[in-house]
């Protein structure tokens, strides 16, 4: 997975380029909890453009990036 953190934006961008499924959503979970909390952005973006595949456990690793980075930002 690819990040790219622009400071002056404080913006997280996350390019995923695998299927997601529940063996890959574990590895793309930990990569992103490591990511949002190092840099405790304003926005996350996730860019699925090369994403061929999803099941249901990529949405709820979706939705629980959603939940990490909205308390970091109400924390902060």
């Amino acid at each position: 997975m690819q990040v790219e953190y622009k400071k002056e934006d404080k913006q997280l961008l996350l390019k995923i380029e695998e299927e997601i499924d529940h063996h890959s959503s574990g590895k793309i979970r930990k990569r992103a909890d490591y990511e949002i909390q190092l840099h405790i952005p304003k926005k996350v973006i996730f860019d699925f453009t090369n994403v061929t595949f999803m099941d249901s456990s990529g949405i709820g690793m979706l939705i629980g990036r959603y939940k990490l980075a909205s308390m970091l930002r109400w924390k902060s």
